[in-house]
């Protein structure tokens, strides 16, 4: 690593000074203040982020640098695949000053898209796949960006009026490009990245972020935070929001580990304290709101691996400090940030202390090269404890907002106390006030922008897109906080016309603009709104929203057991709304993946069921969570049949499970099929309480049993997706051997492994050629390399890197798969295929295009291409366009049955 000194000046002014004293004059004031507060100077050399991260591969090639999803890529690997993006890049006209946009999900490519984007010269604009496509478009036609990376399964949801390119699909053709660094030709008054926040005209705005501010707080945390090779540093924010930035290349510019966290697996504490226990990470960050669900798990103290805690985004109680010394016993560990994404992520920090008498965690002093100044209207400096407004100047600063130069002229305005030409001010917006002993107190906002969960949001854009509502005269939205601890969005509705929209219609509008993270929780309908005597909107005399079940879609429908009564008063209680139906949607009355954590934690102390927190996305009703409750609670009556949507007069369609054994994940897909009842067929042993079957043969034979109890006789519409598509077949076999019609089988990416053919390969060329590459490496890198070939290999599944353990259901299937021959099948086959490559099967394999069945299926197969991999296709939008060609099919083999 590049060498680096620390000069830190500090006259522990405010130790020394008595506030009691005769007060300062302002010069003497802003003097001791300089020397104090804002005289931190670390001397940062002129090197950017891809060249530290350039240098780690020069001292570890082999070490790992990244990790997800069971996959990884050490730095030379890394390296390498960056440098041929960025030359490819370079060859279409990316430079320095060239915005490149980035919409791609959470995996590795993201991070060689980024590091290749930068290597190349560019700036990246991250554009977050989850986003409505109106904001996408927006961001795209104002960065006006002439290269956008993708995914193919993305690619055809995004507008086509630029070069797209595909890091899956396309790299066959990216790879032919140099693996060699590239010169750079980067300087630190260049872009490195624009990330686009809420903004206050009704459209987001990008902040523009130079080299040098993004390096000077990466040279900062590494002096005062010092990584080492055996740190690894969770992502657990989306790359669209900016504590991202230094959560991928702080660990990458200094040989530490990245391990990327599942998409939504940052809203999921269970999942957090299972993946840093595992993984050993050793540096997170968290919101308040997610840190207070984090320690409420049982199993947190396993995550006394951690050596740091960053915690920002809201203010951080005294409480919730004492809570984590208390379960976790760490001292020195846990730190308060605080930075507006226009001083390049944080401008300063506290370490959080068990002895303080603070009631909230103060925000503390400037990082490195970074100068806090809180002044009053007149722009004046003030006094100890006087609140006033907070500006940042320093090396961290943004160029402003990207075509936003009016606005760029109002935030960030020339500097009174700095002579030097170019020196500025930003204006935060933030009130805060010193302490006596130098550190900064956060006491708010001044203007109506405010933080919820991490997420910077202004108002004003919210109110904005309601106002385009054809039903909406007029809106206000506001935070509020009636119980402590649960800050949510609440708007405020006066309606164009005698009928006002329902919650649900508001709801659904606003999710088509706006992130999930900026749609209120509440909608309230006023006649009209309070006004003060100037005539402005009096938001204090605002109603609190009221515990009363908001205008819904859904009618009301009351508890009908004792078992959806006691769900009832759970939600309720949770969402502090009264009453709530059992068929209400839980995101509709207001619910987020905060309150969802806090409510299944409920469930669990209640029940004694520990449910996976994605239960409640896919069965959001307590009617249907319910059922699920129901089922896990018979000990001696599981039932595999599941109705997932059992209304409709055409003939059911079972579907059965995946090797995951649950059928949770069809919801979507049964809600495409419309009136086609659906029923899903879940695995024996999946409480952990009853013994799972290791038999394909027994499995089918065990669902025909349950099947028939609600068709007793065919023709049976039977299907599965992947390890479940073997299953059906063999039922179809069995129901065929007693006599039974099959009006349609349907596999959903299902390979029939013992009919596959392959590229043969000399086993003595295999070896010679792993041999050789054996003798050139480490004894640590011969070991990462034999690690790497087995998880290729198609017998032995991507598993942990830290634990090939698994489950007993999971043992059982896999024996089922080792042990099951498929025999002859006298029918038809309709089998959807995803186009892209199964993750499992090397490069080498070539794989029969009918997936190993056309030998078994007497009356042939009918093949049908799905855009996307096999783990996506029951996702959006895959799932839909399933969906449709499914039904197409059912309803063709009904009416020719």
């Amino acid at each position: 690593m590049v060498e680096m000194s620390m000069k830190i000046k500090n006259e522990n002014f405010y130790l020394k000074q008595d506030i009691q004293r005769e007060p300062l004059n302002e010069t003497n004031f802003l003097q001791n203040l300089e020397v104090e507060h804002n005289a931190s100077d670390l001397s940062v050399n002129s090197t950017y982020i891809h060249q530290m991260f350039e240098a780690q591969v020069m001292q570890a090639p082999d070490a790992v640098a990244v990790v997800f999803d069971n996959k990884y890529f050490t730095y030379q690997q890394l390296n390498q695949r960056a440098n041929q993006l960025a030359h490819y890049l370079q060859s279409l006209g990316v430079g320095p000053e060239v915005l490149v946009g980035i919409c791609i999900e959470r995996s590795l490519e993201m991070v060689v898209g980024l590091l290749g984007i930068l290597k190349a010269g560019g700036a990246y604009v991250p554009l977050e796949p989850e986003y409505p496509l109106e904001r996408l478009s927006f961001i795209l036609q104002e960065t006006q960006v002439e290269v956008l990376l993708t995914q193919k399964r993305l690619a055809q949801s995004l507008p086509t009026s630029r070069a797209l390119i595909c890091l899956d699909s396309d790299w066959e053709v990216i790879s032919q490009q140099s693996k060699e660094n590239l010169v750079c030709e980067t300087t630190g008054s260049n872009l490195a990245y624009v990330i686009y926040t809420s903004g206050s005209t009704g459209q987001p705005k990008g902040v523009m972020i130079c080299h040098a501010g993004i390096c000077n707080q990466l040279w900062w945390r590494q002096n005062t935070f010092p990584l080492t090779t055996a740190d690894k540093v969770l992502l657990s924010f989306s790359f669209s929001f900016d504590p991202s930035v230094w959560q991928i290349f702080w660990p990458l510019s200094c040989g530490a580990q990245l391990v990327l966290a599942r998409p939504g697996g940052h809203q999921d504490s269970a999942y957090l304290v299972k993946l840093i226990a595992e993984q050993q990470i050793t540096t997170i960050a968290m919101v308040p709101a997610m840190l207070r669900l984090f320690l409420e798990e049982r199993e947190v103290d396993a995550c006394k691996c951690l050596r740091y805690v960053f915690c920002g985004g809201e203010a951080l109680p005294a409480e919730l400090q004492t809570h984590f010394f208390t379960r976790l016993n760490l001292d020195n560990v846990l730190h308060n940030v605080y930075g507006p994404t226009e001083a390049s992520i944080d401008a300063t920090y506290w370490c959080c202390d068990r002895n303080s008498n603070y009631q909230i965690a103060p925000i503390g002093r400037p990082i490195a090269n970074t100068q806090v100044y809180i002044l009053s209207a007149e722009l004046q400096p003030v006094f100890v404890g006087v609140p006033g407004e907070l500006y940042i100047s320093g090396a961290g600063l943004a160029r402003g907002y990207l075509n936003r130069p009016q606005l760029t002229a109002e935030k960030f305005i020339p500097h009174p106390f700095n002579s030097e030409p170019g020196s500025r001010l930003y204006k935060t917006g933030d009130l805060a006030r010193f302490l006596p002993d130098g550190n900064i107190e956060f006491l708010g906002r001044i203007d109506h922008q405010l933080k919820i969960r991490g997420f910077r949001i202004e108002l004003e854009e919210i109110e904005a897109v309601l106002r385009q509502h054809d039903c909406v005269k007029h809106s206000v939205v506001m935070g509020r906080e009636d119980t402590p601890g649960d800050k949510r969005l609440v708007a405020y509705i006066i309606p164009s016309q005698e009928q006002a929209p329902t919650t649900s219609e508001l709801r659904c509008f606003l999710k088509e603009r706006l992130p999930d993270y900026m749609i209120p929780a509440v909608f309230i309908i006023l006649k009209s709104l309070p006004l003060n005597a100037n005539g402005k909107v009096d938001r204090h005399a605002l109603p609190a929203p009221q515990p009363e079940r908001p205008s819904l879609q859904t009618p009301f429908v009351s508890p009908q057991d004792p078992l959806e009564l006691q769900l009832t008063n759970l939600w309720e209680q949770v969402l502090k709304t009264y009453p709530v139906g059992v068929r209400d949607n839980f995101f509709e009355l207001g619910g987020n993946s905060l309150l969802a954590a806090r409510l299944f934690s409920r469930i669990e102390e209640m029940f004694s069921e520990k449910l996976p927190l994605a239960t409640l996305f896919q069965a959001p009703t307590i009617e249907q969570l319910a059922c699920i409750l129901q089922e896990k609670g018979r000990n001696t009556s599981w039932k595999s049949l599941v109705a997932i949507q059992p209304k409709g007069s055409k003939p059911p369609f079972f579907f059965v499970h995946t090797k995951g054994g649950n059928v949770l994940g069809y919801r979507s897909l049964a809600h495409y099929l419309g009136d086609q009842p659906f029923y899903g067929l879940q695995a024996k042993g999946l409480d952990g309480k009853q013994t799972p079957h290791t038999r394909i043969e027994e499995m089918a034979a065990d669902y025909i049993r349950e099947i028939q109890e609600l068709q007793p006789f065919g023709p049976y519409f039977i299907g599965g997706y992947s390890f479940g598509g073997l299953i059906a077949y063999e039922m179809a076999r069995q129901l065929q051997a007693q006599g039974q019609k099959i009006a349609a089988l349907v596999l959903v990416d299902t390979y029939n492994r013992q009919g596959l053919w392959f590229e043969k390969v000399s086993l003595r060329s295999k070896f010679s050629r792993h041999l050789n590459n054996l003798l050139r490496l480490t004894l640590k890198a011969k070991f990462a390399y034999i690690k790497q070939k087995l998880k290729q290999g198609f017998y032995l599944p991507k598993q942990s890197t830290i634990s090939l353990q698994t489950t007993p259901l999971q043992a059982a299937f896999d024996q089922a798969i080792k042990t099951y021959v498929p025999q002859a099948y006298s029918g038809k086959l309709l089998l959807f295929r995803a186009t892209q490559q199964h993750k499992y099967w090397s490069p080498s394999m070539k794989i029969d295009s009918q997936l190993g069945w056309s030998k078994l299926v007497a009356e042939g197969i009918e093949i049908k291409d799905l855009p996307g991999h096999h783990f996506n296709l029951l996702r959006e939008p895959c799932v839909q366009i399933l969906a449709e060609s499914l039904q197409a099919y059912l309803d063709s083999m009904q009416a020719s049955k």
